[in-house]
């Protein structure tokens, strides 16, 4: 077992056991639950809907060199420049190359699971750079020098009284601010940045091929003022996130707010093409955009696992976890979590260390049934399972221990043999770990083929 699959196991033991965390989680869970079937009536055919966008998404991502090389010729005709990342490294060699050559202070940054993904945060603060989150609830996250909890809801593990506390620690103000108020503070603080910085840092939810544009959705504005104040716009996006066509996002925008948030529409969509142009009063000097491989070609490349890159991290699958719900975002160890994370993490950051993930579920399938566009999460995460065994990621133990399951599976006397005494005291002192949070598994007297062969006799 490696050390980051037992870190898992000892944080999803201790979150498990907390029934404070759990109920912070259910709580915030069942409003999400509550909004979201008012979003889908919207839809005529919500199920229609939700395979038209996988389709669409098959075609961006069966094409995707062509989509990627579209996308960088319209959007370079207008000013923008493209950088190509391959990794983590190189992305953020390329983001500090432009905020050293823009004598860059003060960065302000919108709420970015990408930038996440390559800890854009602390590498600008071994440069010397202040890096400041402006989501409201990343702001939070980073005031507690935590990571996102959530892929939609940074914070949704803390009530307002915890945030409260936090603004009281380290802004110094009054503990008992209500949720209005503790809002009026971050803004008031916020403001300033956005006017000090000399870069906007944002990801994109879409990179929109046809016209050479990025999508960015949000609902508190932060996103707009980081790309429109600062002289310099840079996005961060991976590559999986692009879509053919500006008409495609009448579609992909319903489906992102109600599957992500239970709106109809998230408060500002913005699709920017570019630095500001000639006779334009308003945006950027200079705009980059990185595109980001980071482990996504070893998805792509991959058959059965491609669909996975189909994901428009609407963060529904985690809200529809049992897993989620009850080890919360931060047991997971890597920056995406619940049932999408544990699909595409061991193939971006590698299957020896994070094939634990993909066992960390129940295999309900409501992951499936809830995913915006239909990727079959369930089944793929069996997938990765049967990859882990095929790369020899299995322990000695572990391989002979299923053997024996699998001769005595397939053996009806080995089956019958024994009473449930003896099965019991076997089993027990096999999987000891088993009992640790469960009581004793406890078999009955006789097989079901026992009692019905002398129901028959």
């Amino acid at each position: 077992m490696s050390q980051i699959s037992e870190k898992f196991i000892t944080k999803s033991s201790v979150k498990a056991a907390d029934l404070e965390h759990r109920r912070k989680i259910n709580f915030n869970i069942g409003r999400y639950n509550a909004a979201v079937p008012k979003g889908k009536l919207q839809f005529d055919n919500v199920h229609l809907a939700r395979e038209r966008a996988k389709n669409t998404k098959w075609r961006a991502i069966e094409t995707l060199d062509q989509q990627l090389e579209e996308f960088e010729l319209h959007f370079t005709r207008r000013g923008g420049k493209v950088i190509w990342a391959e990794n983590a490294e190189q992305a953020m060699q390329e983001i500090i190359k432009i905020c050293e050559a823009k004598n860059c202070k003060t960065l302000v940054k919108s709420k970015s699971m990408v930038t996440e993904e390559i800890h854009l945060n602390d590498a600008m603060k071994e440069h010397g750079i202040e890096s400041v989150e402006t989501d409201l609830g990343e702001y939070i996250q980073q005031l507690d020098g935590e990571a996102p909890y959530h892929i939609v809801t940074p914070a949704m593990h803390k009530s307002k009284e915890d945030v409260a506390k936090l603004f009281a620690e380290k802004l110094g103000t009054d503990p008992n601010l209500t949720p209005e108020q503790l809002t009026l503070v971050a803004r008031n603080i916020l403001r300033e940045k956005y006017v000090q910085a000399e870069v906007g840092i944002t990801g994109a939810n879409f990179i929109i091929s046809d016209i050479g544009a990025v999508a960015v959705t949000e609902n508190e504005g932060n996103a707009r003022l980081s790309c429109a104040f600062p002289k310099t716009h840079i996005v961060v996006v991976g590559i999986e996130k692009v879509i053919p066509s500006i008409t495609d996002l009448a579609l992909f925008w319903p489906l992102l707010s109600t599957f992500g948030t239970g709106q109809k529409i998230t408060v500002y969509n913005t699709i920017i093409a570019g630095p500001r142009q000639p006779g334009e009063l308003d945006g950027p000097d200079d705009m980059y955009v990185i595109l980001l491989d980071n482990g996504r070609t070893n998805i792509l490349q991959n058959p059965k696992q491609r669909e996975s890159l189909y994901c428009i991290r609407c963060g529904a699958c985690l809200n529809a976890c049992p897993i989620y719900k009850n080890i919360g975002g931060h047991a997971y160890g890597a920056t995406y979590s619940g049932p999408i994370g544990s699909v595409i993490t061991p193939h971006l950051q590698g299957m020896e260390d994070f094939k634990h993930l993909s066992y960390a579920s129940s295999l309900c399938g409501n992951c499936t049934e809830v995913c915006a566009v239909k990727i079959n999460l369930h089944e793929l995460l069996l997938e990765n399972r049967h990859e882990s065994v095929e790369e020899g990621f299995t322990t000695y133990t572990e391989r002979i221990a299923w053997k024996m399951w699998k001769t005595a599976s397939l053996k009806r006397s080995m089956m019958n043999m024994g009473n449930g005494r003896l099965k019991n005291m076997i089993v027990n002192s096999l999987f000891k770990d088993w009992k640790k949070n469960r009581g004793e598994l406890d078999f009955s007297q006789k097989t079901f083929n026992e009692m019905w062969k002398e129901r028959k006799s």
